[in-house]
């Protein structure tokens, strides 16, 4: 979702590449209240709340959680004024706010907190939060209408620090059970600075303030009910409109500043630059059937490209290199030597398909092997993982494998194929880059579980079975010395990157412009969801 220290300290939510959200505060103007922002946004979600970091984003607007994460990754309070662990790590008892309550009316108490934790550890709410805490969530309870009890199967020290997510928004209980699933996916209740007003599919998503707003977080700006009135929360697909958007006065934040206008943006607006914690854009190689089911091969794919000077090229130095497939410059825990192998190395790779048995090459120049051809299918999100640099960065690593003898055929895949489980099988494909957002190294355990019969996990796409690996990462998810852990997790980390279960490509990133005149627009820690509830224009 990192070189480590040093590049941390400068990507953090809310840091500006150009100017802090913070620092633009007191730039000067006088500060109005009301008014509407107009948000151009990339992706428009299925529901305004669920498991992917598109939903997040929005649904951080309306629902609150229970804890907040500080820029100095400490876990802050929101919901939950305070809380206690026992000695044993099993039981974690929050004490909420008093008097909060959903915008139907109805309380932010106890029942409603452990609700949502069984909504989406059993009822299948969100798959995120689910795969977050397994296996370690076991139940949660009200003790009191103030107090409510988490009770884990063993010790989890990253919990906290989970569930400051936005997939973790609570939501009333009582107008989710009363609702359709349409009503619940497009006007979820919770006690935010926002209600959804209105959802016009295709084109935006209106925001209306919450006028009885009184559960911000202990991160917050300001105290007190968002000071705009409404927030547009607009979808624009094209990057070159979106960027012109500003200009013309049509938006005055925008998402996913194309990487070619980075410096400009820098030079005209206030610029967000957040480096997203968890696993990175890379490569999950296919370890389960294909070429790449020999480790020597996977090396050679490896070294055979010049990953970092194609990243750095293709967007134009703005979104970081990363060698490091498995987790992310901006995660702690992160182990910087790791993301230092596999340097492009042309020969090498050679001399490993020469080992390999990959000898000879046909008409076209493409190794083969009794006669069969090295062909890798590579198949990508286009045009949701992958905006168009990220697909010409693939394009330059194709010719770049084509001259060692590897036939890369790109693949491009939508996000229904994708998530509809087009490419799941192992013979569907031999590569395929993708990115998970998390403020955790716990993350390992997440896309480099073992997946077995008896418990299957979809989300291990390079379907590396690594028995050492798995003890070592559930070895560091209960360690409570955070640098025990982090050295766990750097182990699991070297593992992957010695077998070449993954490469490593580039971080994501979420970049933002936003107008000169609109100050306190800031980042969630955690996964660098926007905040505008403490957002205000000058004049």
């Amino acid at each position: 979702m990192r070189l480590s220290r040093a590049i941390a300290a400068l990507t953090v939510a809310g840091l500006a590449a150009g100017c802090g959200a913070g620092e633009a505060a007191s730039a000067g103007g006088t500060p109005q209240t009301g008014g509407t922002i107009i948000y151009g946004h990339v992706q428009e979600p299925p529901c305004i709340f669920g498991g992917w970091i598109q939903q997040a984003y929005i649904s951080r607007q309306v629902l609150d959680n229970l804890v907040t994460l500080a820029d100095d990754d400490t876990v802050k309070p929101w919901l939950a004024t305070a809380w206690t662990v026992s000695p044993d790590g099993l039981k974690y008892t929050f004490t909420l706010k008093d008097g909060v309550k959903f915008t139907d009316g109805t309380p932010v108490d106890a029942a409603a907190v452990a609700w949502n934790f069984d909504y989406w550890e059993n009822k299948g709410g969100n798959g995120t939060a689910k795969v977050s805490i397994d296996p370690y969530y076991k139940a949660a309870k009200a003790i009191d209408p103030a107090h409510v009890e988490i009770s884990l199967n063993k010790p989890y020290p990253p919990f906290l620090t989970l569930i400051t997510q936005g997939y973790f928004g609570i939501q009333s209980p009582t107008a989710f059970q009363s609702r359709t699933e349409k009503e619940n996916c497009e006007k979820p209740i919770g006690s935010g600075g926002f209600v959804v007003k209105e959802w016009k599919h295709g084109e935006e998503v209106v925001l209306a303030k919450n006028p009885a707003y009184t559960s911000w977080p202990a991160t917050a700006k300001h105290q007190g009910p968002a000071i705009v009135d409404e927030v547009r929360w607009k979808f624009v697909a094209d990057p070159v409109a979106r960027y012109a958007s500003l200009s013309t006065g049509e938006s005055h934040v925008v998402y996913e500043v194309p990487t070619v206008n980075w410096k400009d943006a820098q030079s005209r607006y206030q610029t967000i630059r957040y480096i997203t914690p968890g696993k990175p854009v890379s490569f999950y190689i296919n370890t389960k059937a294909g070429p790449f089911t020999d480790k020597l091969v996977r090396q050679a794919f490896a070294y055979g490209a010049d990953r970092k000077a194609a990243v750095e090229a293709g967007f134009h130095g703005v979104i970081p290199y990363e060698g490091n497939p498995a987790v992310s410059q901006a995660t702690p825990g992160y182990d910087a030597e790791v993301a230092k192998a596999y340097a492009y190395d042309p020969v090498k790779a050679g001399q490993l398909l020469d080992q390999a048995g990959w000898t000879t090459r046909n008409a076209a120049g493409t190794r083969t092997k009794n006669g069969t051809p090295l062909t890798i299918r590579l198949v990508y999100g286009a045009a949701f993982i992958f905006t168009q640099e990220g697909a010409t960065v693939l394009q330059v690593l194709q010719e770049q494998w084509k001259q060692i003898g590897f036939d890369v055929k790109l693949v491009p895949a939508t996000q229904a194929e994708l998530w509809g489980g087009k490419y799941s099988d192992p013979s569907t494909y031999d590569a395929t880059p993708s990115y998970w957002t998390s403020p955790s190294s716990a993350i390992l355990w997440i896309v480099w579980r073992p997946s077995v019969t008896d418990n299957p996990n979809f989300n291990n796409r390079s379907f590396f079975n690594n028995e050492t690996l798995s003890q070592t990462i559930q070895q560091a998810n209960t360690e409570p010395d955070t640098a025990k852990a982090n050295a766990l997790y750097g182990q699991a980390q070297k593992i992957i990157q010695d077998d070449a279960a993954g490469i490593g490509l580039y971080t994501q990133n979420s970049t933002y412009a936003v107008a000169p005149n609109l100050k306190d627009v800031w980042l969630e820690k955690s996964q660098g969801e926007p905040v505008f509830s403490d957002a205000y224009f000058t004049k």
